[in-house]
């Protein structure tokens, strides 16, 4: 497993990231009417009668924010990195309130995080030297200061259509649409200005 396609990868940052955005969404819209296949969108109600709701919600602006990192695929190193505190803390929760199947869901999403992970080891090795390593960083795309801004008014619009949700469905998904639009697009960018850069250059 040295090297897997891209387009796997890919496909796991996407599969990884609408398992958790689509989740922490769920959990925040509007009668928990938005689209994902894993649970339990009632969380925050289930730990309310013991005082956690504050830390139902903790958890799943979580999910939004480091899912979102995932499905679009432009930060899958460090939505993969928060992933795993993240499974830990709902696998905790899962095994206190005695819920059975969910920690072997958890297992295998778990698996497939240590796949995104073992495919960025290089940066790891300065980490664990504290310093420069004699292993080599791969060279990856470069990413641009606009491109960053571009993704982060996308994932602004999702925490955005949470409150609109409350007021009309369909604008809020609307809303998600766009940002998933916006946050895709800032790979554009960034091929726009280091093109623009290259050709300054030459």
């Amino acid at each position: 497993m040295n090297t897997i396609p891209k387009l796997i990868l890919s496909g796991i940052s996407i599969f990884l990231g609408f398992t958790f955005w689509g989740a922490g969404m769920a959990k925040l819209f509007h009668d928990h009417q938005f689209f994902g296949w894993i649970g339990p969108v009632w969380l925050i109600e289930e730990l309310e009668p013991y005082g956690l709701g504050f830390y139902g919600k903790f958890i799943a602006f979580s999910q939004i924010i480091i899912g979102y990192l995932l499905v679009t695929t432009r930060y899958k190193l460090l939505g993969s990195i928060m992933m795993i505190p993240l499974i830990g803390n709902i696998l905790m929760v899962t095994i206190s309130l005695q819920w059975r199947g969910t920690p072997l869901v958890l297992a295998f999403l778990l698996v497939l995080d240590l796949i995104l992970l073992w495919q960025y080891r290089d940066f790891f090795r300065p980490l664990l030297d504290e310093g420069k390593s004699s292993h080599d960083i791969k060279v990856r795309k470069i990413r641009t200061i606009n491109g960053h801004l571009v993704w982060f008014a996308g994932l602004a619009l999702q925490l955005f259509a949470i409150p609109v949700s409350y007021w009309n469905w369909i604008v809020a998904c609307a809303i998600v649409l766009i940002g998933l639009t916006l946050s895709g697009l800032s790979f554009r960018v960034d091929r726009i200005l280091t093109n623009k850069d290259d050709l300054r250059i030459t």
